[in-house]
């Protein structure tokens, strides 16, 4: 999260005089906040490039940052964020820079801070949500079976490509899949 306190602009938040334009999809976003606290959103992988999930919900019902993670099963990865998301609504801080262990199969995940200039690429469902920026969003990282991250030159070639590393700006991205729609 950023120095400044989150300020939630989203629709539950705030009336924007569109309400009875919400989509289905909409809908279901913003009754899975009301009930469950955030809702996760699961985009499969396809011909572009690997699946990736994300939450919304968590900065306004937990005052927590959103979590994003890529390059797994995109149930598992629903799992994975559930599971941070429930740390975040039993009081944990989560913050760039942070390990949790246990949370892929024994193995720890890190927590990175994803620069803003990725949001219209990955997340605009949660902009539609929080209709702007800034927001907060970590990018949930896990390792290899050697315990390597993907930023990790010893990494596999195949596991470095897996995930973006959405902590830095676009323009010093590594060039590959998640820049292509750049």
């Amino acid at each position: 999260m950023t120095d400044d306190p989150f300020q939630c602009r989203c629709v539950l938040c705030h009336d924007y005089g569109d309400r009875d334009e919400a989509d289905r999809t909409d809908l279901t976003i913003t009754e899975n906040v009301q009930r469950h606290g955030w809702h996760v959103v699961m985009v499969p992988e396809d011909d572009i490039g690997p699946g990736f999930a994300y939450t919304i919900g968590l900065a306004h019902t937990h005052s927590a940052p959103e979590i994003a993670m890529f390059g797994l099963d995109i149930h598992v990865m629903h799992r994975i964020l559930n599971g941070l998301g429930g740390k975040a609504a039993a009081g944990a801080v989560l913050a760039d820079g942070q390990k949790h262990p246990d949370v892929v199969d024994g193995h720890q995940v890190a927590l990175r801070q994803v620069d803003l200039r990725w949001y219209r690429t990955f997340f605009g469902q949660a902009i539609g949500f929080y209709r702007r920026p800034p927001f907060p969003v970590l990018q949930v990282a896990w390792p290899d079976a050697d315990d390597r991250f993907h930023w990790a030159e010893q990494a596999e070639e195949r596991h470095r490509v897996s995930q973006p590393q959405l902590w830095l700006p676009p323009s010093e991205h590594p060039v590959g899949i998640w820049t292509a729609e750049l």
